[in-house]
């Protein structure tokens, strides 16, 4: 399913205009974003949490090259699925 794909079925769901289904569904994604961007979790119950996780620099090795490189540090989201959903979808 992509976006345009869940709008729809937003907008199926609720009855609303296609504008309308779009501006919800922006505004879920874009609440969450924001939230995790900011380095807060955000849990939804039988769903999943979503999370800021921060990575340490590091060196690494070009496996071609096999010279080291330096890795810088950086935030990466990251998505855990609760365990109703990882039940439903068995």
């Amino acid at each position: 399913m992509n976006r345009a794909a869940l709008v729809e079925k937003v907008n199926e769901m609720l009855g609303t205009t296609k504008v309308q289904a779009e501006q919800i569904t922006d505004g879920i994604f874009g609440a969450i974003m924001d939230t995790v961007k900011r380095g807060d979790d955000v849990a939804i119950a039988g769903f999943g949490k979503f999370v800021l996780k921060n990575t340490k620099a590091r060196d690494a090795r070009n496996p071609k090259t096999g010279e080291t490189v330096k890795v810088a540090a950086s935030k990466k989201p990251k998505f855990t699925a609760a365990k109703a959903f990882k039940e439903f979808v068995k």
